[in-house]
């Protein structure tokens, strides 16, 4: 084979290879699901076997069933259960259930339970790792709950973490986010240790023989909403769901915003996009539902709220704009009610709180078409009603200001009438002042010409008695010289 031929036959192989890596890496740029069932046809059979054959990015679904295993997630995946409540993973009372050692994994939707009953043996334990997602979980009967162990910016919410011996543990870990879990029949609700520091705590239901142990400074409240404590004490007087007093939990930490019932998170998905609806009640919530009236285009929320209590139950309910505008009509089961809205409303979220005898009830929250064309025109009235208010004003002043100018124009008038008087008297004086002045000055011409006549006269006398003296004295010399002369 001659060099041309084994020249080519390399650049087309080097070609092939090109082509493959990209092929490759096009290829695994979009994620795979893969599904996992216990009992029944899948691509496997176990959790930890999908884990160790997938690929970041991956997810991973679980169908419900009882698994028991001990999951070390070593990459970026999702493990997405099939039911919370049916889709179980047992750690059959040793070591860790969950081991997360990757950054940018999630757990969602599994019941986690029976670790072992060392220190560091947990539900779900987080070591050394960030962005890691933990949503929707029931985490039960374990050492520690949830743990993180050197490990920042993660998110743990929407759990329930119940029956632990702590339920979250961090050591040395910072700057994670807890929100919107129920934390309650553990020994410590949360224990933070070795400088665990800045991590931000908010919108969790604590309910614990010890709610926290701390040894370093945390944030307890988020944009003026705290957490829900069994023990908290406070009052609600000016009543928007939130105690008037902090929350005292340790040293450089507080609750500024302790919310005065429990906390409730529901999503709703609307046209691609999922929000968020969240309550703070001190009734039990169940039966969440939103709906849109098939005839009236109305959004409905609906929920049911029920205590055997029979003192007065609240709630104050947030609510994404985007989802339900205002305005709203609120009813508690057929009698309806007038919410005000709470001033920490805006643009994105409208606060309502309302209050109800304790009981069972269905809380109904409409947003309604009509209402809403009803207070537009409603609004656009009052404008005009504004408007014409104003504009009546404005015809008042300008009635004043032409009466002032009328008051105004007589005095102006008075007082040209003088001024005309004024000039007149002053015009006649003037004339009197020139008639005297032409008969002055006719006087002082005449006397100038008199003047002038005398003048001349007595220059015309000297010139000629000049003139006469002079030819009488040359008389008198010519006869003078004559007798001198022999």
């Amino acid at each position: 084979m001659n060099k041309p031929i084994l020249t080519s036959f390399a650049i087309l192989c080097l070609l092939s290879i090109l082509f493959l890596i990209n092929y490759q890496t096009s290829a695994k740029a979009s994620s795979t699901t893969w599904f996992v069932d216990d009992d029944g046809p899948a691509d496997f059979n176990t959790i930890q076997e999908a884990v160790n054959n997938a690929t970041s990015g991956d997810r991973i679904f679980v169908r419900v069933g009882i698994y028991y295993e001990h999951i070390v997630v070593n990459k970026s995946v999702s493990l997405v259960g099939e039911d919370r409540d049916s889709t179980i993973i047992d750690g059959n009372e040793t070591g860790r259930v969950i081991s997360i050692t990757a950054n940018n994994a999630s757990i969602e939707g599994f019941t986690i339970k029976r670790s072992g009953t060392r220190s560091y043996d947990s539900g779900i334990f987080i070591d050394h790792c960030s962005g890691n997602n933990i949503s929707h979980n029931m985490v039960t009967n374990n050492h520690d709950g949830i743990s993180f162990y050197y490990s920042s910016n993660n998110i743990v919410s929407s759990n329930t973490i119940t029956n632990n011996y702590d339920g979250i543990s961090f050591y040395s870990s910072s700057n994670n986010i807890v929100s919107s879990n129920t934390i309650t029949n553990n020994n410590h609700g949360m224990y933070l240790a070795f400088d665990s520091s800045n991590n931000t705590i908010y919108c969790n239901n604590f309910n614990n023989t010890y709610q926290v142990s701390t040894d370093s400074a945390n944030v307890w409240d988020h944009r003026n909403e705290g957490n829900y404590w069994s023990d908290y004490i406070g009052t609600d007087t000016d009543q928007d769901g939130i105690g008037d007093t902090p929350y005292e939990i340790a040293e450089n930490n507080k609750d500024n915003y302790p919310l005065m019932g429990m906390f409730s998170d529901f999503p709703v998905s609307l046209e691609g996009e999922i929000y968020h609806v969240t309550t703070i009640c001190n009734s039990t919530i169940s039966e969440f539902r939103f709906e849109i009236g098939p005839e009236t285009g109305n959004k409905i929320l609906c929920v049911n709220v029920t205590d055997e209590d029979s003192t007065v139950g609240f709630c104050r309910v947030r609510i994404p704009t985007e989802l339900i505008s205002s305005p709203y009509i609120v009813l508690v089961d057929a009698q309806e009610i007038v919410p005000p809205l709470l001033d920490v409303s805006n643009e994105t979220y409208a606060y309502l709180y309302f209050t109800y005898i304790h009981g069972s009830h269905i809380i109904t929250i409409i947003s309604s078409k009509t209402l809403l064309l009803y207070n537009e025109l409603l609004n656009k009235y009052t404008k005009l009603e504004i408007d014409l208010y104003n504009l009546n004003d404005l015809y008042q002043e300008l009635l004043n200001n032409y009466t002032d100018f009328l008051g105004n124009y007589s005095i102006l008038l008075t007082n040209y009438s003088e001024l005309q008087k004024s000039h007149q008297e002053l015009n006649n004086s003037y004339q009197e002042f020139l008639f005297d002045y032409s008969k002055k000055v006719n006087n002082i011409q005449n006397l100038m010409y008199i003047f002038a006549a005398t003048t001349a006269i007595f220059i015309i006398t000297t010139i000629y008695l000049s003139k006469s003296a002079h030819a009488s004295n040359a008389k008198v010399f010519e006869e003078a010289r004559k007798k001198r002369t022999p």
